[in-house]
């Protein structure tokens, strides 16, 4: 059974970091998810442009009960937003502010997390129902651009994503993020081919340690 939407805001605020699994593939997404789920690391992102994206949700759904969040990304419509949700997301996440996806996600209690980079995106995607806003690409601005938004609207929890690497979350952390999204620096997809999945766990290790250390100051 799916948790309510403020419990999934807690799951992944406890995660500290979110898995974005971009070009995931079904013979070693099982193995990926476990090897962050070992390292701390328990919320994972499938994005909508994998191949089989339904398929793998419902499968990591099932397959981990409680103990990894699973939700999906580069959501950027209602339709595929709701097909996810059936799926078995409980989160969903998108690179742009989509009304129509926020609108799908609050009408079927899903946590939503729309991305937007100004001042504006955000506090209009917040005002349209927005649980976070993914702050993206957080390279682009950095830490003090994060930092620069939160300070006015502090009531807006954010997500960085785009360039979050294990050197740089504690600084996001710090400049006010909720939670983290990490693509390639958490799960390099050299290392999954080889089939060397202690990389993967070494670097959610690396991640969740970063933020703890952060959260803590």
């Amino acid at each position: 059974m799916s948790l309510p939407k403020h419990g999934v805001m807690q799951r992944l605020t406890d995660s500290g970091t979110v898995a974005v699994m971009r070009g995931a593939d079904a013979d070693t997404l099982m193995k990926t998810v476990e090897a962050l789920r070992e390292g701390g690391v328990t919320a994972v992102e499938i994005t909508a442009d994998n191949a089989d994206a339904l398929s793998m949700i419902d499968t990591v759904t099932g397959s981990f009960d409680d103990e990894v969040v699973v939700g999906a990304g580069t959501i950027l419509d209602a339709s595929t937003a709701l097909d996810t949700i059936r799926a078995g997301a409980e989160f969903v996440v998108g690179p742009t502010v989509e009304p129509d996806v926020i609108d799908a996600c609050n009408r079927y209690g899903t946590l939503v997390a729309p991305g937007a980079f100004t001042p504006t995106e955000a506090l209009s995607a917040y005002e349209a129902g927005a649980d976070f806003v993914k702050i993206f690409p957080a390279s682009s601005g950095g830490p003090g651009h994060l930092s620069g938004i939160k300070g006015p609207l502090p009531q807006i929890p954010l997500m960085p994503t785009g360039g979050v690497d294990a050197d740089n979350v504690g600084a996001f952390i710090r400049a006010g993020a909720e939670v983290v999204g990490a693509g390639s620096a958490l799960v390099p997809g050299d290392a999954v081919a080889a089939g060397e999945f202690e990389t993967v766990t070494e670097n959610a290790r690396a991640f969740s340690a970063a933020v703890a250390e952060a959260r803590s100051e």
